[in-house]
C-alpha cells in the first residue's frame, strides 16, 4: 500500500501498487496482524495528508455524518475512517493467510436465520460496505445452506479477497456483469432455498436500478433489485451488518427482517418503502459505528429514474 501516482483513489481498493500489497502480505505472514496495523498507520497518514483525492472521497459521507465538524476535525475523521478501512483490508488478508483462528466472530441472530430458511423460499441477505463483511460472512457456514454472493471485482482493484489467499471460497460468486445481470442465477438459487447475499448500498449497472430515499439528512440513491427478487420469489429479506468489535473480533448482526409484497411490478417507486427500511437500518448502524462505513461514492448526487 505504499504510494503510487497511478492508483491513489479510495472508491474501490485502488490504493498503492502491487509491490506495496505484497509487502503487507509478507509482513502478515512473518509478524502478524498487529505489525501490519503499525505500518498501516504511517501509510494512511501519508495518503490523508498528501493525497487530497483520498480525503475528498471520504467527505461525501463525513459531511453528513458530522455536519458540525470544523476542517481540522474533519481531517482526523478522514484519517480514522481510512485507517479503519485499511484494517479491514489487513484483516481479510490475515484471515486468508493465517486462517480464521486469528479472529473471534459472532453471529447474532442465528436461530432467527434458521427459522427463515425453514420456510423454504430462500433468503435474500442484504448487507453493505461496512466492517469486514468478508471475514464475518465466513460464519454463515453454520447455516448449512449454500451461500451465493453477487460480487464483481472493481476495475484496477489490487487487494486480494481473503479466499484468494487461502484458495477456499465459502460461497459461490454470481457476477452482475453476466447475462441479464445475473438475475436468472439469483432467481435460481432462491428457488432452491439457498442464501443470496447482495450489497444494498451501491448501484451496479444503470442508475435506473436505484431509487432515492432519505439517508443522513438527504435523498440518497440505493439499489432496489434485491427487493424485486424477494417480491418475485417470496423470499424474506434480512438486513445484516458486520461490525469490528475489538482488535481481533467481529460480529455479524441481524438488523432487520423485511417482508416484501408479491408482484411489486417494475417500478422502483413500488420498492421505495422497502429500500427506505434498509436505509433506516443502515443509518442506525453508522450512528453506532460512524467510522465503519466504507462506501466512498457520493450517494446523494446520483441521478435516478425509478420509472
Amino acid at each position: 500500500m505504499p504510494p503510487s501516482e497511478s492508483t491513489t483513489t479510495i472508491d474501490g481498493r485502488r490504493i498503492g501498487n502491487p509491490l506495496g500489497h505484497r509487502i503487507f502480505y509478507a509482513l502478515i505472514r512473518v509478524a502478524g496482524r498487529r505489525a501490519a496495523y503499525a505500518l498501516l498507520r504511517c501509510v494512511i497518514f501519508y495518503y490523508v495528508l498528501l493525497r487530497p483525492s483520498v480525503r475528498q472521497n471520504t467527505l461525501h459521507y463525513l459531511r453528513r455524518r458530522f455536519p458540525g465538524h470544523a476542517p481540522v476535525e474533519r481531517f482526523f475523521d478522514s484519517y480514522r475512517m481510512c485507517f479503519e478501512f485499511g484494517k479491514v483490508l489487513v484483516d481479510r488478508a490475515v484471515m486468508g493467510i493465517r486462517g480464521p483462528g486469528e479472529f473471534q466472530i459472532s453471529l447474532r441472530g442465528r436461530e432467527q436465520l434458521l427459522g427463515l430458511l425453514a420456510e423454504g423460499k430462500g433468503l435474500v441477505l442484504v448487507t453493505a460496505h461496512v466492517g469486514c463483511w468478508q471475514v464475518a460472512m465466513a460464519t454463515l457456514g453454520c447455516l448449512e445452506t449454500p451461500v451465493n454472493m453477487l460480487m464483481r471485482r472493481e476495475e484496477g482493484e489490487l487487494d486480494r479477497h481473503y479466499f484468494e489467499h487461502s484458495g477456499e471460497n465459502p460461497y459461490r460468486i454470481i457476477d452482475p456483469a453476466g447475462f441479464l445481470g445475473g438475475t436468472l442465477e439469483m432467481l435460481g438459487v432462491l428457488k432452491q432455498g439457498e442464501v443470496l447475499c447482495v450489497m444494498g448500498d451501491r448501484v451496479t449497472g444503470s442508475a435506473r436500478n436505484a431509487v432515492p430515499v432519505d439517508f443522513l439528512g438527504g435523498r440518497a440513491a440505493f439499489p432496489f433489485s434485491a427487493f424485486k427478487l424477494a417480491s418475485t420469489t417470496g423470499a424474506p429479506v434480512v438486513v445484516m451488518f458486520t461490525c469490528k468489535t475489538g482488535p481481533g473480533s467481529y460480529a455479524l448482526e441481524l438488523a432487520r427482517v423485511i417482508r416484501v409484497s408479491r408482484d411489486l411490478g417494475r417500478s422502483g417507486e413500488a420498492a421505495a418503502p422497502y429500500v427506505a427500511e434498509f436505509a433506516e437500518a443502515l443509518e442506525g448502524f453508522v450512528e453506532k459505528y460512524p467510522y465503519q462505513f466504507f462506501n466512498f461514492f457520493d450517494l446523494w448526487n446520483q441521478s435516478t429514474d425509478s420509472r
